[in-house]
């Protein structure tokens, strides 16, 4: 199993949760202190024939997404699970190395061309998944797949990270339209996790960077979100659990989707448009020069 954006968060509650189970886990971060780190984390809480293992992997780099697809392939021929957790939330305007706009570029291309990547030792696997970590904001969110990178459009860095997180729903989605109609047994699914406190708060939003900000952030966290290894429930079922079906989405099941145990949970009316996500896929495997993992 692997799991991006594993070094703190939800990633590192994920990776925990897998290999306290018995999991062989592959923790994927860009920063290696950070990684070994969190492997040792991680380590100390695996059961009986579980291990745990450090991929260096930057999103935000087509050239990193690709080197570490192929590290893995070399050091495991079969992987039952992928978890695309790893994001950015709200950054000022920027650009990857690639030239796509940071949000859409990390949260959804990068993990777009790692699931292709990483798709021989994810069909090599009897029971294959998927899940990749949208947020409730896709509801803010507009796609537009000719303009992913806002050369047309006006940039505002919170409706962009709606877009991204939108997207990953559209690719969830069309993936488990394709590995169905190629007749494979690979499920993809999405996954939430209300409002959580990680450090994913404090490191994009402008508010973020203001002692102000940090305060009043402080401040809602402690009265109203819950923990990370509380939000990391939804992609933990999703990613274990044996009732999970093609492209369902699982969420908290308290006020709001905001806090409670992992339940399936509904989305916007544009996560369902299966015409815009074909011309997210087509994009998406165009931009990343990767070609799609289905031909449906």
């Amino acid at each position: 199993m692997l799991v991006t954006g594993a070094t703190s968060g939800l990633g590192l509650e994920t990776a925990k949760a897998l290999v306290s189970r018995g999991a062989r886990v592959f923790v994927a971060g860009r920063d290696p202190a950070r990684t070994e780190q969190a492997v040792r984390a991680v380590t100390a809480v695996a059961s009986e024939g579980g291990t745990v293992e450090p991929v260096a992997l930057d999103l935000a780099s087509l050239a990193s997404v690709h080197a570490a697809a192929e590290d893995v392939l070399e050091r495991c021929e079969v992987l039952d699970t992928l978890v695309n957790n790893a994001g950015v939330m709200a950054p000022p305007y920027g650009r990857t190395e690639d030239g796509f706009e940071t949000q859409i570029g990390t949260n959804h291309l990068g993990h777009f061309a790692l699931t292709a990547g990483l798709m021989p030792a994810l069909l090599a696997s009897p029971s294959p998944r998927v899940v990749t970590v949208s947020s409730a904001a896709h509801r803010m969110g507009s796609i537009d797949p000719d303009d992913l990178h806002y050369e047309r459009r006006r940039y505002s860095s919170w409706p962009a990270y709606g877009a991204s997180k939108l997207a990953n729903l559209l690719f969830t989605a069309e993936l488990s339209r394709r590995s169905g109609q190629a007749g494979t047994r690979l499920v993809a699914a999405a996954a939430h996790p209300g409002w959580a406190a990680t450090n994913l708060q404090y490191s994009g939003p402008g508010y973020a960077k203001t002692v102000v900000g940090r305060m009043v952030t402080r401040a809602a966290n402690g009265l109203l979100a819950q923990s990370a290894a509380e939000g990391a429930l939804p992609q933990i079922y999703a990613a274990t659990m044996p009732d999970v079906t093609g492209n369902e989405y699982f969420g908290p099941d308290g006020p709001g989707e905001t806090r409670g145990g992992p339940t399936r949970v509904g989305r916007s009316a544009a996560a369902g448009d299966s015409t815009t996500a074909r011309h997210l896929w087509e994009a998406s495997a165009e931009q990343t020069n990767t070609a799609p993992a289905f031909a449906g």
